[in-house]
C-alpha cells in the first residue's frame, strides 16, 4: 500500500525518558533522516501521483475460491506450507464437506461474519470460510452455529506480546454439544472443546493472514493458542445464589451464549484450598502478578472451592466475591507501573491527569494501592469434577457475550 510510515526502535516499554528523547531526536530506521522531519513531512507533504493511486496494487492475484485437485498428501502440505495451518494434521476442506457444514446454519455462504482489518488491508471473514475451517478442524455441523458465534470475534490475540484468548460456552448448548463442564474442563479430554476451540485458531491464522514475522510477532508466542481455553462453565454445580457467566452478562439462563476473554497470563493453584485457611486470600495473593489491565481478572475454580467460599466464608453471589478482591487486592506501585502493557497505555492517561492514574503516577514505588478497581471486570467462573480444591488465576478480560442462537 503507498502508505506514509516512520520507524521507531524497539523497545519502548520500560525504557528511562532519556532514551526516548534518543528516539525522537534520532533517526527515522527506514529512511535514516531526522525522526520529526520525518513525521512533520509525512503529515503535511502533499500526496503524490502514486500516493493516489485506489483499488488492486499491481500484480496482486486473488486467491481462487477453490484448489485443484491433488492427493491428500500434498494437500496437507501445501496448506502447511501456506500457513494455514496450526501444523497439525487437518481435515481437507472439500467443497462436499463444506456443504455439509454449511447445513448447520441457515445463513447463507456469502454472509459476512467479521470484518478483519489487519496489516495488508480489510478481510471479510465469511459464513463459507468459517465452514472450511469448521472443517479443517475437525467440526461437527452441530457445531457451526457456536462456531460462527466465535467468529464475529476474530481473529485471536495478536500482538508483540504474549496474548491468548479464553472461550467459555453458558447454557443448555453446554449439553447440547457434549462440552466439557465438569472433571478435565480444561485439558485435552473431549472432542467438542478441543475441535471448537481448534477452530477459533485455524479460523483466525488463515482470515487473519497470521503467519509468522509477517503478519504475526509475539516475541514468545503463546500456546494456549492451540485450543483457546475452550470450556464450558458447571452451571448445575453452581452454588445457590451464584449465577452462570450468561447471567451476569444480561442474558436469561437459557440463553445459549459464548464470551470471548483475551489475556496474557494464567497461574494455576499449587495445592488446594483448606478450611484452615481463606482460599479467597490465596486467591488474591495470586492477583497480585497480574498487570490489573482493565482492572481485569478471571477466576476459574472447582465447584468445590465455591461451595467453600460460599458455606465457609459467607460469598453469597459471585458479585459480593468480586467486590472482595476489589476492595483488598494490593501490589506496590512500582509493580504496576513496571508491567511494559501498563507503562504504555495507563502512562498516557496519567499524563492527561486522568484519575486514578495521575495520582499513581506520582506515589513512592513501595506504596501499595488497590489497581482492580472496578470489580465488573473481576470475573468468576465455576468448573470442575469435584475431584480437588483448586483454581486458576488469569487476566483474561471479556468483551460482550455472543448469542449463539442468532447463529442458527
Amino acid at each position: 500500500m503507498p502508505i506514509r510510515f516512520v520507524a521507531f526502535p524497539f523497545p519502548v516499554a520500560g525504557q528511562p525518558k532519556s532514551v526516548h528523547k534518543q528516539y525522537v531526536a534520532g533517526k527515522d530506521m527506514v529512511s535514516g533522516k531526522p525522526m520529526m522531519q520525518m513525521i512533520v513531512d509525512g503529515l503535511t507533504r502533499p500526496l503524490t501521483e502514486q500516493e493516489q493511486i485506489k483499488g488492486m496494487p499491481p500484480g496482486a492475484v486473488t486467491e481462487p475460491r477453490l484448489l485443484a485437485p491433488d492427493s491428500e498428501d500434498n494437500l496437507q502440505r501445501l496448506f502447511k506450507d501456506k500457513e494455514w495451518t496450526d501444523y497439525n494434521p487437518i481435515i481437507i476442506p472439500t467443497e462436499e464437506r463444506v456443504a455439509k457444514m454449511l447445513q448447520g446454519t441457515s445463513h447463507k455462504p456469502d454472509e459476512v461474519v467479521a470484518k478483519i482489518n489487519l496489516t495488508g488491508g480489510a478481510r471479510q471473514l465469511t459464513v463459507e470460510k468459517v465452514a472450511i475451517a469448521a472443517v479443517m478442524a475437525g467440526a461437527k455441523p452441530e457445531y457451526f452455529p457456536l462456531i460462527l458465534a466465535i467468529a464475529t470475534r476474530a481473529p485471536f490475540g495478536n500482538s508483540t506480546t504474549s496474548m491468548a484468548n479464553m472461550i467459555i460456552v453458558s447454557g443448555p448448548i453446554r449439553k447440547q454439544l457434549g462440552l466439557n463442564s465438569g472433571t478435565n474442563a480444561m485439558g485435552p479430554y473431549n472432542e467438542a472443546n478441543s475441535v471448537i476451540g481448534r477452530t477459533f485458531t485455524l479460523m483466525s491464522k488463515t482470515a487473519g493472514d497470521l503467519r509468522n514475522n509477517v503478519v504475526a510477532w509475539e516475541s514468545l508466542g503463546n500456546n494456549l493458542q492451540y485450543n483457546n481455553l475452550c470450556f464450558a462453565e458447571n452451571e448445575e454445580e453452581l452454588p445457590a445464589g451464584w449465577d452462570p457467566l450468561n447471567v451476569q452478562l444480561g442474558y436469561k439462563s437459557t440463553d445459549n451464549v459464548v464470551t470471548i476473554g483475551t489475556g496474557w497470563s494464567y497461574i494455576s493453584s499449587l495445592g488446594e484450598a483448606q478450611r484452615s485457611y481463606p482460599p479467597h486470600m490465596l486467591m488474591g495473593d495470586y492477583m497480585r502478578a497480574l498487570s490489573a489491565f482493565g482492572s481485569a481478572a478471571t477466576i476459574v475454580m472447582d465447584p468445590t472451592v465455591a461451595g467453600l467460599l460460599k458455606d465457609v466464608y459467607g460469598f453469597k453471589t459471585k458479585a459480593q466475591l468480586s467486590e472482595w478482591f476489589s476492595h483488598n487486592v494490593e501490589k506496590t506501585v512500582a509493580s504496576y507501573w513496571g508491567n511494559g502493557v501498563i507503562a504504555t497505555t495507563n502512562t498516557a492517561l496519567a499524563i492527561q491527569g486522568l484519575e486514578p492514574f495521575a495520582s499513581w503516577k506520582k506515589l513512592p514505588g513501595d506504596t501499595l494501592i488497590k489497581p482492580f478497581d472496578n470489580p465488573k471486570s473481576i470475573h468468576v467462573v465455576v468448573a470442575g469434577g469435584k475431584i480437588q480444591t483448586t483454581w486458576f488465576v488469569t487476566d483474561f478480560r471479556f468483551s460482550d457475550g455472543v448469542l449463539v442462537d442468532k447463529w442458527t
